[in-house]
């Protein structure tokens, strides 16, 4: 029943990722990605529902279908990319230039539209109005040689000749000037690395705000309900790992009270990630949604919790940020938690086959900086055959480390991809995670452990959306912070080298 539960979730979240995004590039039908994607879980599934007595399904079961089934997506996409663009019909170029005002976050990814047809496309200004736009660029700031008008966008070509920082404000002060608040000026590099401005219709200008009905970003009653279900969901599941069975939860309901260190923990981990991201998006005058929590009734009690970004991010600056505010905030919460816990956990023998969610022998060898931790606090207790039966708020603290490592990893939409798209721009961004993608899926070879991991980075779209200054580069401290941050993915993520082992008898 849980892995049925597990399936329709994932599955949900899925479609709900390909026709946000994969949709954009291709023609092919969004239901087909979807069973494409979806191909290992069926197998899984279909596997488990005839199997209920064995815990996993043999290799060739495991690792086919993960082959298969990105080759597969991968070829869907180019299939239905759409060949070289006919031109359209006056009313249709109209209607693709008013959607572009109509969504709630205009694309800006513009390196797929520079190489594409731009001829006999609706020009959305008139003689004055791009003479006047000529005009917004300086010579000193940016030598402009040529205007493209493209259905999503007024692309503005030349030559930089100032630091990004300095030309970026200067334009759109000059274009606010002339258009008010009718474009959204977008700084971006094409894939050869030559920067270029672009003017999209701008959905939040006070004229289409006008014509749209207001939405109320902040639910805070949605966010209340969300958070109390979530903690009673936690403190249930908290309860089954502190020991208490379910026939002694039917007969003593109290019982339930044992689970709270793990939930109040966990959600409290949860929690102050996606507060970190929320408070430095409204730092940046970011329109974001309160976090939600997303409560579940087995496995860890929750699907995590999540905001949601509703305008551009106008800077790398913010992008970086943002992304590593929720990782920092939740890892300086977990590590107190994770110590707390395991002054109350307790050394065990180590059982033949343990794994990283067996909580009553938890081979603490999985992650170097939980090793580290764990050996600190129980000193010469703690040798080279041992295991640690973790107390509730241990698991608590152990699966904020978990966390805090997948969403630093490099790869699309994650804080990670979020932050080296801000530290090394977006192409070298996509790059470096198609990298760490691979790296990962290789891994999960090795280590079963990593499966689940694999597969969610598959899903992952790879590129980051970029911000509307995507060229000005960050500060050295900034790139600094990113670099630690990298490198606490691989303390948490990597186990124990063997001459660290023998180093503190581990």
């Amino acid at each position: 029943m849980e892995s049925l539960v597990l399936f329709i979730l994932l599955s949900i979240l899925v479609y709900f990722v390909i026709d946000r995004t994969v949709t954009k590039i291709t023609d092919t039908p969004p239901w087909l990605l979807w069973l494409a994607l979806m191909i290992p879980s069926f197998v899984w599934l279909i596997w488990q529902l005839f199997n209920p007595e064995q815990s996993s399904p043999p290799r060739f079961l495991i690792y086919i279908p993960l082959v298969i089934s990105p080759i597969i997506y991968i070829w869907l996409i180019q299939k239905g990319k759409p060949k070289k663009k006919e031109e359209k019909t006056d009313s249709e170029q109209k209607s693709s230039l008013n959607s572009m005002t109509e969504k709630n976050q205009p694309d800006l990814n513009l390196n797929d539209f520079l190489s594409t047809d731009k001829k006999n496309h609706p020009r959305p200004i008139n003689a004055e109005e791009e003479k006047a736009l000529k005009d917004c660029f300086p010579w000193g700031v940016y030598y402009l040689q040529k205007i493209d008008y493209l259905p999503q966008a007024i692309v503005c070509l030349g030559k930089l000749r100032t630091e990004p920082e300095k030309a970026y404000p200067t334009v759109k002060k000059n274009l606010e000037r002339v258009f008010n608040d009718r474009f959204l000026l977008i700084f971006q590099e094409t894939m050869q690395g030559k920067p270029f401005f672009a003017l999209v219709p701008n959905p939040y200008s006070e004229e289409n705000k006008a014509k749209q009905a207001p939405e109320k970003l902040t639910k805070p009653l949605t966010a209340i309900a969300l958070l109390l279900l979530t903690l009673i969901t936690t403190t249930i599941i908290g309860a089954e790992i502190s020991g208490v069975s379910v026939e002694e939860l039917e007969r003593d309901f109290s019982l339930v009270l044992q689970g709270l260190p793990y939930s109040l923990c966990l959600v409290g981990i949860l929690g102050v990630h996606e507060l970190s991201h929320y408070l430095f998006a409204v730092f940046y005058r970011i329109k974001v949604t309160l976090p939600y929590f997303i409560p579940l009734p087995f496995f860890l009690g929750t699907f995590g919790a999540f905001i949601s970004i509703k305008s551009p991010m106008p800077h790398r600056k913010a992008v970086f940020d943002v992304a590593l505010a929720g990782p920092i905030g939740g890892f300086l919460v977990t590590i107190p938690v994770l110590v707390w816990g395991l002054i109350f956990s307790r050394v065990v023998p180590m059982p033949e086959n343990s794994s990283m969610l067996d909580f009553s022998a938890l081979d603490p060898r999985f992650s170097l900086i939980f090793a580290v931790i764990s050996k600190i606090i129980f000193g010469s207790q703690l040798g080279a055959g041992d295991a640690i039966n973790l107390h509730p708020a241990a698991v608590a603290g152990y699966i904020g480390l978990i966390i805090t490592a997948l969403n630093l990893m490099p790869v699309g939409q994650l804080d990670g991809g979020h932050i080296v798209h801000a530290m090394f721009g977006q192409g070298k961004a996509v790059a470096i995670g198609q990298f760490a993608r691979l790296l990962v899926i290789l891994l999960a070879f090795i280590r079963p452990e990593f499966l689940l991991w694999a597969i969610i980075l598959i899903f992952m779209p790879i590129a980051d959306q970029p911000a509307l200054n995507d060229v000005t580069e960050l500060d050295n401290t900034r790139d600094f912070l990113g670099l630690m941050s990298l490198l606490l993915l691989l303390f948490i993520l990597f186990p124990v080298p063997p001459i660290i082992a023998q180093w503190i008898n581990i």
